[in-house]
């Protein structure tokens, strides 16, 4: 009769790591719960800017859907990965590497999270609850969760066999399991956006932009300037996201999040400085763009374990990691993938030797690709490396550039034997 009992997972966070495991859970045969603090589902958000899917992530995706189309159609190609340089001064660029076998794809942040939200079952998801605390049952047999109802200001408390946490890279569960644990601050902000030319996709701004870097549409673009460097490709209906980011002091956050509130005085201030970077036509579309936003890039070291009991962690909660690799929305679909796989091969009276089999499949992948995105970053940024190094794109050598290259990611295309 145990065999046959529905397990239930409470899953903390309802961002794309914590539907992604919903979904994993849920083909792995157990009820799920997802709880999270925002009232209702996220829409345009433009916090969430865009990212890149690789193949393994597409893939587990279209498993989940049940119009596997729906991926292609809400995502546009990035075939090739370009790095280049810019001289500010000469307002010239030259390319460093390009590789024209990228294969991943473009993807809005709110229009995959919508894909993934509205594919799993009505009601799985609890809007507008709050975390308090949890607990582990004296036997280890349950987890409880207490939250608010932020609707009606009344607290209730979830039972459930397993508490996933997907709260991010702050996240709550993992500070009482790491108390000690602090970020690492990068040593740079990203100033980040999205221009939406839809209505006007044959403005002198797109047009200069499409003849300067004539493979949107298609490529990831890495362009590295004086102190910084920005990342740009085009989403879906007409939209180019783009990203600078700016070596500084780390700024003091106020609340529970890396992402910082501008005054119209530091937006200006930062269009001055993009004028003595970029070439005119990346400074136009930062300068069209409504509200760009700022945030604070932190990572961590990597973490010697990530389940205790019945308690698991995925996603940024895991692995706080910098975004150059393009890998914390790819880490957290294949965490969700993983512990599905492996909470379905143990079954429900195995929990401690599936959570075993997790951990050891992906803390080895995930603390390499964090630290080869932090050497990333402060080789792009122009930060003296560990060794003492500075990489200079105008007399970087051969093999300088080649480390630039998103392929050279550890684990780039493993592909765990437990989803094959």
């Amino acid at each position: 009769m145990e065999e046959k009992r529905k397990k239930k997972a409470v899953v903390l966070g309802g961002s794309i790591a914590g539907i992604s495991c919903a979904h994993a859970l849920i083909a792995a045969g157990w009820d799920v719960v997802v709880l999270e603090k925002t009232g209702s589902p996220p829409t345009g958000s433009a916090t969430g800017a865009g990212l890149g899917l690789d193949p393994l992530a597409q893939k587990i995706i279209q498993s989940w859907l049940q119009q596997p189309q729906l991926l292609q159609m809400t995502t546009l190609p990035l075939n090739i990965d370009q790095n280049q340089a810019t001289d500010g001064n000469n307002k010239i660029s030259w390319t460093l590497t390009r590789d024209e076998n990228f294969n991943f794809r473009a993807a809005y942040w709110s229009d995959l999270h919508s894909l993934l939200y509205k594919a799993l079952p009505q009601g799985i998801v609890l809007w507008g609850h709050l975390f308090i605390s949890f607990s582990i049952s004296d036997d280890k047999s349950f987890v409880k969760v207490r939250t608010k109802v932020l609707q009606t200001g009344d607290t209730i408390d979830i039972v459930g066999d397993l508490l996933c946490a997907a709260d991010g890279c702050l996240s709550s569960i993992r500070q009482s399991f790491h108390p000690d644990l602090k970020l690492r601050y990068s040593g740079y902000c990203a100033w980040r956006g999205v221009l939406d030319f839809s209505d006007n996709e044959n403005s002198e701004t797109i047009l200069g932009l499409k003849k300067a870097y004539p493979d949107l549409g298609g490529c990831l673009y890495f362009d590295l300037g004086s102190g910084g460097h920005s990342v740009f490709y085009e989403l879906l209906n007409k939209r180019i996201n783009w990203i600078w980011y700016v070596n500084k002091p780390e700024p003091e956050l106020k609340g529970n999040s890396v992402t910082m509130k501008v005054s119209g005085d530091m937006i200006k201030k930062m269009h001055e400085a993009a004028e003595k970077v970029w070439v005119p036509e990346l400074v136009k579309v930062i300068r069209e763009t409504k509200e760009p936003f700022l945030n604070v890039i932190y990572d961590s070291e990597p973490l010697d374990q990530i389940f205790w009991d019945n308690v698991v962690l995925i996603g940024d909660a895991a692995h706080p990691t910098t975004p150059h690799g393009l890998r914390s929305t790819n880490m957290s679909i294949l965490d969700s993938a993983v512990l599905g796989k492996c909470l379905e091969k143990w079954g429900v009276g195995s929990l401690n030797s599936a959570l075993q089999e997790y951990q050891s499949i992906r803390l080895p992948v995930v603390s390499e690709q964090v630290l080869f995105s932090r050497r990333l970053g402060r080789i792009k940024q122009g930060l003296i490396l560990s060794e003492g190094k500075l990489v200079d794109p105008r007399t970087a050598s051969e093999g300088d550039c080649r480390e630039l290259m998103q392929k050279n990611m550890p684990f780039f295309s493993y592909i765990p034997p437990i989803l094959n």
